[in-house]
């Protein structure tokens, strides 16, 4: 089993690169993100690795982070959702951004994804999220909060005032992680509008 590669690039494709270990070139299906990240042919790279054995077939899938492999495993989990289609959602949100979509319940962020159609979407949203807390990384600070908003329990400032940006064009990952910045020096008492103040400037930092 792969777990790493390190190599330097020898190519790379539409949906893959090929890495040169010592003279043995892999070659290891990425997202469309870590392929815009892993740099240029000739440079050196480290690529997580997720190995699939078939009857037929020895594939390698490549990441930037164990994070990101993490999500590609865990997607799978899900009926409807393939190497491909996991592989679609990872080039469209980061894992923090998937772990903040499912905390919110946001089906419009998940559907964004190629091959990613509503009842897919639901089921993602419905059976990864008691998951997705623990694989937020980076957006882990305020996922509790968000978590609250996408189940409806939040309170009613709260909700009033995540909703009031959502209206002025902000996605609702970013109204959310606003408010969730500005309950914290607001305090729990806070009203909608005193959040909703707070949270536009920290939308304007």
């Amino acid at each position: 089993m792969i777990g790493k590669l390190k190599g330097t690039i020898e190519e790379i494709g539409d949906d893959y690169v090929l890495v040169d270990v010592h003279g043995v070139c892999y070659v290891a299906h990425c997202s469309a993100r870590t392929l815009s990240r892993i740099g240029s042919v000739g440079e050196a790279v480290v690529l997580f690795i997720e190995t699939y054995v078939r009857e037929d077939q020895l594939k390698l899938f490549g990441f930037m982070s164990a994070l990101e492999r993490e999500w590609f495993r865990m997607l799978q989990i899900v009926q409807g959702v393939g190497s491909k289609v996991a592989l679609a959602i990872l080039s469209t949100l980061t894992p923090s951004e998937l772990a903040n979509a499912i905390a919110l319940q946001d089906k419009t962020a998940i559907s964004r994804a190629p091959g990613v159609g509503p009842k897919v979407a639901v089921r993602i949203l419905t059976e990864l999220k008691a998951k997705a807390p623990a694989l937020a990384g980076e957006g882990a600070i305020h996922i509790g909060l968000k978590q609250e908003i996408g189940e409806g329990v939040a309170s009613q400032p709260v909700a009033d005032a995540v909703s009031a940006l959502t209206n002025l064009g902000y996605s609702r990952d970013q109204a959310a992680s606003a408010i969730a910045a500005a309950l914290k020096n607001a305090g729990e008492g806070a009203d909608s509008a005193k959040l909703i103040r707070l949270g536009l400037k920290e939308l304007a930092r």
